[in-house]
C-alpha cells in the first residue's frame, strides 16, 4: 500500500510543514491556531472561483456554529455536502479548508457547507460529534437556505473524516437525517499504535506523539476511545450506513485505520470504494502545490456527484 518513494511534490510540502511543529500543550496551541489562521488568510487570497459563497451560523447544542457555503456555477438547486475539517480535533476552521471545499463544490456540482465544531481540549468528546450531527440535521431541514435539492451527503478529512463516519452511523442507528453518501478522506479512525502504517510513517506529517496527544485531548480516557460514536470501527455492525468513498495515502500513519474502516464497511454490506494513493501523505488533498491533490478531489467529487444526482 506504500510506494517505494514519496511523490516529490508531496515530499517538498511535508518538508515545509515540518518547519512549524504541532505543539503539545494548551498554551502553545492557542498561538498555533492563530498562526494557522494567518497562513490560511494569506493563501486564500488566490482561491478558485465558485458560483457563490455565503457565511452562516448554525444553531448547535451549545451555541452557534460558524459555517461557509460554497455553491457551484448555475441556477440550482444543488445537492448539499456537509463538510467537516481536519486538524486532530484541536485546530482547523472553514478557512483552513476553503481551497478544498471550493474545488469540491465545482467538481461535484454540489453545494458544500463547511462547518466548524467545538475543538478539544477545551471541548472534548462528545462535543464535536454533537455539533456535527446538529449541523447535518439543520442542513436536512433547511434546504431553501442552502439552495438545496434535499439530497445530503457528508464528507471530511482526517478528524473530519471521523466525524463524517460517526454522523453517518448515528443517523442510520437513530433513524436520523437521510444521508445519501459519505466521503472519508484519510479518516482518523481505527488507529492502533502498533499498526504497520504508524511505525513505517513515523513523523511524516504526523508523529506518534502527535497522534497520542490529539487522542488525549479529544477522547480523554480509554472508555471514550471504545465508543462507536467516537470511532465507528468500534461498532459491532455498520450495516445501513450510506455508501462510502474512503481515501487513504501510502505514507500516512493513519493509512491502516482507514483501510480497516473501508474493509469493515464492505464486510457489512455497505457499497464502498477504497482508493489508496500509494505515494501520497496525510493531508495531501489540501496541499495546493501537489498535482495529485486536484486529481484526488476530482475523483471523490465524481463519486459525490454521481450519488447525489443519480442516486
Amino acid at each position: 500500500m506504500r510506494a517505494d518513494e514519496m511523490d516529490p511534490q508531496a515530499a517538498a510540502a511535508v518538508e515545509r510543514q515540518s518547519r512549524i511543529p504541532i505543539p503539545h500543550n494548551r498554551y502553545a496551541l492557542k498561538l498555533f491556531r492563530g498562526l494557522m489562521q494567518g497562513v490560511s488568510r494569506l493563501r486564500n487570497r488566490n482561491l478558485p472561483d465558485v458560483g457563490a459563497t455565503a457565511d452562516a451560523t448554525i444553531p448547535g447544542p451549545d451555541g452557534d456554529l460558524d459555517a461557509r457555503l460554497s455553491l457551484p456555477e448555475g441556477d440550482g438547486p444543488f445537492p448539499t455536502v456537509v463538510f467537516f475539517h481536519g486538524g486532530g480535533f484541536v485546530f482547523g476552521t472553514v478557512e483552513t479548508h476553503e481551497w478544498l471545499c471550493r474545488h469540491l463544490a465545482n467538481d461535484s456540482g454540489c453545494g458544500v457547507l463547511s462547518v466548524e465544531y467545538r475543538l478539544a481540549p477545551e471541548h472534548p468528546f462528545p462535543a464535536a460529534v454533537e455539533d456535527a450531527y446538529a449541523a447535518v440535521e439543520w442542513a436536512s431541514e433547511h434546504t431553501d437556505a442552502l439552495s438545496g435539492t434535499g439530497r445530503v451527503a457528508v464528507a471530511g478529512d482526517s478528524a473530519g473524516g471521523n466525524l463524517a463516519a460517526v454522523v453517518s452511523l448515528m443517523a442510520a442507528k437513530q433513524d436520523g437525517p437521510d444521508i445519501a453518501y459519505q466521503t472519508l478522506l484519510y479518516p482518523g479512525v481505527g488507529v492502533d499504535p502498533d499498526q504497520r502504517s504508524v511505525a513505517e510513517n513515523e513523523g511524516i506529517v504526523l508523529s506518534r506523539a502527535d497522534i497520542e496527544w490529539f487522542g488525549d485531548c479529544y477522547y480523554g480516557n480509554d472508555i471514550h476511545r471504545r465508543n462507536p460514536y467516537a470511532d465507528p470501527t468500534n461498532a459491532a455492525d455498520v450495516s445501513g450506513v450510506p455508501p462510502a468513498t474512503v481515501v487513504t495515502a501510502g505514507f500516512d500513519p493513519l493509512r491502516d485505520g482507514g483501510k480497516r474502516c473501508a474493509d469493515q464497511l464492505a464486510a457489512d454490506g455497505v457499497d464502498t470504494r477504497h482508493v489508496n494513493y500509494d505515494d501520497m501523505v496525510h493531508g495531501f488533498l489540501t496541499m495546493r502545490e501537489v498535482d495529485t491533490a486536484r486529481d484526488g478531489i476530482r475523483d471523490v467529487a465524481g463519486d459525490l456527484g454521481n450519488a447525489l444526482y443519480d442516486g
